[in-house]
């Protein structure tokens, strides 16, 4: 699909996975875009595929996980110089499995406070200051 400017535009997944109190993260894989990054699991829709779908698709088979796509979370539009995204982050449920890092270089559990110490995508970021934000107002912060 097309952007604006002619730059391709994908849709995108997101899976906050919540367990005792931490958040599941992957780190990109050498060769990627942004490798090196650590990001929120998930990844690119595919055509007729819907969101929820693509997340629980994406989780299975880069980390091994069974989830529920619950609540959507938030969307992000960003602008890469070559292209553009629609970062859509949901809540998720564990229903099966342990992570294991199957297609990124690493995973982590990390508490919310742990967010600052680590490289994160730009739309990533976004996510992390609605999670920060969010956690702030109910007395938890980040």
């Amino acid at each position: 699909m097309q952007g604006k400017r002619g730059k391709p535009h994908s849709h995108v997944t997101a899976g906050l996975i919540w367990k005792d109190g931490k958040v599941l993260i992957a780190k990109r894989p050498k060769g990627s875009h942004l490798e090196g990054f650590w990001e929120f699991p998930g990844g690119k829709q595919k055509k007729g595929e819907s969101l929820r779908d693509c997340l629980e698709r994406e989780v299975e088979e880069e980390l091994g996980l069974k989830i529920s796509a619950d609540d959507s979370f938030l969307t992000v539009n960003h602008e890469y110089t070559h292209k553009m995204i629609s970062l859509h982050a949901f809540n998720c449920t564990l229903v099966a499995g342990e992570a294991k890092p199957l297609q990124c270089e690493e995973i982590r559990w990390v508490k919310p406070t742990e967010f600052r110490k680590l490289h994160f995508p730009p739309p990533d970021l976004r996510v992390i200051e609605a999670i920060c934000r969010f956690r702030y107002t109910h007395s938890k912060g980040c």
